[in-house]
């Protein structure tokens, strides 16, 4: 006779029961687990986008566009613009606002160096002055001056005062080309560059007057001498 006994004890056993793995099973579904997690995270990672690295600068940038070397005057590049920092001085006298000594980058041209000095007085031009020349340094620039009359425009030194020759003109001479004037010392040739600087040059002989030492007899003295 069948033992039924057994077999309905059996049929209301929970079903979850009836697979418990045990303690080995569980831990081989644990282990299972890990490997499986551990798959899926190596999956994960490996499909990650890719970090894009940053491009690097050109090396052309590093070069300033439109600043070529250019042959300075001796025939090496422009310090100005192949190299930072260099300077030219110059000395702009003549017809110009502000005559005095102005400093410019290297490689700039003499119409740099007039607009620096305040640009012309009205009226004035540059006659045949090459305007696009390269400056070099320590140069006189003068403007407004015929090319002519610059060298002339000195007394002979050992001519009595008051010599035969070409005016001085007062805006470009120099106060060593002054002394040479008749009664003008060093200090009053000082005077009258000192004159010149402040007030942008003079614009009359008759402007003398107005410098410190220079009176009435000594600007007849000195007004067939002069120019502007």
């Amino acid at each position: 006779m069948p033992d039924t006994a057994g077999s309905e004890g059996e049929a209301d056993r929970p079903l979850i029961g009836r697979f418990d793995p045990g303690l080995p099973g569980a831990r081989a579904l644990a282990v299972v687990g890990l490997v499986a997690a551990l798959v899926a995270g190596g999956f994960l990672w490996s499909s990650r986008p890719a970090p894009r690295a940053a491009p690097e600068p050109a090396a052309s940038l590093a070069v300033s566009s439109g600043s070529p070397a250019v042959p300075g005057p001796q025939g090496s590049p422009a310090a100005g613009v192949s190299g930072a920092g260099a300077t030219v001085v110059v000395h702009v006298a003549g017809k110009v606002r502000r005559p005095g000594v102005v400093t410019l980058p290297s490689g700039a041209r003499v119409s740099d160096a007039i607009r620096a000095a305040g640009g012309l007085r009205p009226g004035a031009g540059t006659g045949s002055l090459n305007l696009a020349r390269r400056l070099v340094d320590g140069e006189q620039i003068p403007v407004g001056v015929p090319a002519a009359a610059a060298p002339a425009a000195v007394p002979s030194p050992g001519a009595a005062g008051g010599a035969p020759g070409a005016p001085l003109d007062l805006n470009t001479a120099t106060a060593e080309q002054f002394q040479q004037l008749p009664g003008v010392g060093p200090v009053l040739a000082e005077r009258i560059v000192a004159y010149r600087t402040q007030h942008g040059g003079f614009r009359g002989v008759d402007q003398l007057r107005e410098v410190t030492g220079i009176g009435e007899r000594r600007f007849a003295e000195l007004k067939g001498h002069v120019r502007v």
